[in-house]
């Protein structure tokens, strides 16, 4: 199975089957395709770093216990840290608050030769901010387009966006969130809050809809991955991510000098 970018003449249903590991992923085979392409991901990284002519945002949103966390752990812990940053947006703070709320976000964009992840984003700014009707609808729908922007400017500009939506099912989220409470090593992920929103599904499921379909864009797609399967929800990110650095044309840089001069010296030193 391939992600395919979310179109904005899709029906975005996000119903609970649409999260369960996809039948041609064999369930047996999922460890060693996904270690394959953790070992492509960690090879291509190094090039991607020293190539430095490139910039990559992922974005990783999802519901509370979808496995943001594991995606960075896994996925992006094949890479080398030092060319990897990871942001994650909570509520936003007065300073943060007194100016746009894209302004939190390009200050952390990545540089040429960098990958960010944000664990959660700027799209909270029509999701939490949406359901919890924390601004009026007049204002947050005009975010989309405003974000659509943004990302196009960020592209034109060098760097390559990703946006992955960890779909995870009512069921599944119900399990991992009593893992949270009943295992002694989980216990500081478990936030009561989490339970509250839990009962707002619905409306969160709509907000999801929206930001998927408005602003999966030819230059920042939307992909609706499924994430009740660990594996198989990394498996699709690596395999994603892998192919978008394939299509960069990276290549270690060639030296502006004559190396071999060098070498000499080298053999030198290694006799003294």
């Amino acid at each position: 199975m391939l992600l395919k970018p979310v179109s904005r003449d899709d029906d975005v249903e996000l119903d609970d089957n649409q999260a369960a590991r996809p039948e041609s992923l064999s369930k047996g085979e999922l460890k060693e395709k996904l270690d394959a392409q953790l070992d492509k991901l960690g090879e291509l990284q190094k090039v991607f770093y020293a190539d430095g002519r490139h910039a990559l945002l992922i974005v990783l949103q999802g519901r509370d216990a979808s496995g943001k966390d594991g995606v960075v752990r896994t996925v992006i812990g094949a890479c080398n840290p030092s060319g990897v940053r990871i942001n994650s947006f909570k509520a936003p703070t007065p300073v943060e608050l007194a100016h746009d709320y894209l302004w939190r976000v390009h200050q952390v964009m990545p540089e040429k030769g960098m990958m960010a992840i944000f664990n959660r984003s700027h799209y909270e700014d029509v999701l939490v901010v949406r359901v919890h009707e924390l601004v009026p609808e007049s204002v947050w729908s005009a975010r989309y387009e405003q974000i659509n922007n943004f990302e196009k400017m960020v592209v034109e500009n060098g760097t390559t966006i990703l946006k992955f939506f960890l779909h995870v099912s009512r069921d599944e989220q119900t399990e991992r969130l009593r893992e949270r409470v009943e295992d002694p090593t989980k216990n500081w992920k478990f936030n009561a809050g989490d339970l509250d929103e839990r009962k707002l599904w619905d409306k969160y499921t709509e907000a999801y809809r929206d930001a998927l379909t408005k602003c999966s864009t030819d230059w920042a797609p939307w992909y609706v991955v499924p994430a009740d399967s660990n594996k198989a929800r990394n498996y699709l990110i690596a395999r994603r991510i892998v192919e978008t650095l394939q299509g960069l044309d990276l290549e270690y840089p060639k030296p502006k000098t004559d190396l071999t001069q060098y070498l000499a010296s080298l053999a030198g030193g290694a006799q003294s």
